[in-house]
Order: structure tokens, then sequence, then C-alpha cells
């Protein structure tokens, strides 16, 4: 079954290592096959991976569209090393994106990474309103209710990209 994708004028995405720019007019295109897919709205650069979890979005990011766990592990490590002990609240968002990982689920562990994101921007928030404190509860209580994997979250839907 082929991958369709609807895409906006002058949207980019991603297939393998090759970028795919769309011309002037709202374009669907059928894609069949199992290299890596990012569309432009789910992809991060050196320059727009900006904060911490943007980072580790990237690393994760490159393990996938690479399909190449061992060249990025190094970066990674580190990256999610220094994370946690910056926010350790994010333990368990972070062990999420690991077992995806672990178990060759890249595109799953770029939708984990993508919550870490989002987390991440909600702890600066409530840092910036100067409120004192936030529970260590909201992170946890987010990966139990997502890890038994819905199907959307692990590209179920294959709008945003595909295992391979």
């Amino acid at each position: 079954m082929a991958l369709k994708i609807e895409l906006r004028p002058k949207e980019r995405f991603i297939v393998g290592s090759t970028v795919i720019t769309n011309g002037d007019h709202r374009t669907h295109i059928f894609i069949e096959g199992s290299e890596p897919i990012l569309r432009e709205k789910d992809i991060y650069t050196a320059e727009t991976a900006n904060t911490p979890a943007k980072r580790i979005y990237l690393a994760v990011q490159l393990m996938y569209l690479n399909q190449d766990i061992e060249r990025h592990r190094k970066v990674y490590f580190d990256l999610i090393n220094d994370f946690i002990q910056a926010a350790p609240s994010t333990i368990g968002l972070i062990d999420a994106v690991n077992n995806e990982i672990l178990t060759g689920s890249l595109y799953a562990a770029l939708r984990r990474a993508k919550e870490l994101v989002e987390y991440e921007r909600e702890l600066i928030a409530h840092a910036q309103s100067g409120h004192r404190s936030i529970s260590a509860d909201d992170a946890i209580d987010r990966e139990p209710a997502r890890a038994g994997g819905h199907a959307a979250s692990q590209g179920g839907s294959q709008a945003s990209g595909r295992q391979g």
C-alpha cells in the first residue's frame, strides 16, 4: 500500500537523505517503499534544534533518517544524560524514547521525542511564569498513558513518516 502525502505549495519533505520540495501548487504524492520519510513540520535542523529536548529530537531524527543508531549513539546519550540531570522529571519520557530506539522503532522514537520537546516547552513556560515548582507527576503521568502505543503516535497513519 502506498503512502499518500498531500503537500502545500513549496512544502518540503525528506525521503531517506533526499530533500524534495513541492512546486507552486498543492500536490498529492504516492510513495511506495520502505525509505524513512519526514514532512517539513517534523524536521529539525542544527539551527532550529535550539533547546536541549530539540537537540535530542534531532539526534533521534538522524538515527531514523540514516537508519543508523550507532553513528549517533554517543551524542544522543550525552544529550539525554545532561537533560536528565537538569530536569529529572523527564526520566519517564526519556525512557519511552530509549525503549523505542532499543526495539528499532525509530519513527516511534521520534514521536516520543516530540512529546519530550512539548514537555520541555511546558517546563520553560512554567519557570517563566514565576511558579516555584512543577509536579514530577506531570511527566510521569504522560508516559504510561502513551506507553501502550497508539497507532497514530507510532506512525500508524504514516502521514508524516514511515518505519522501514
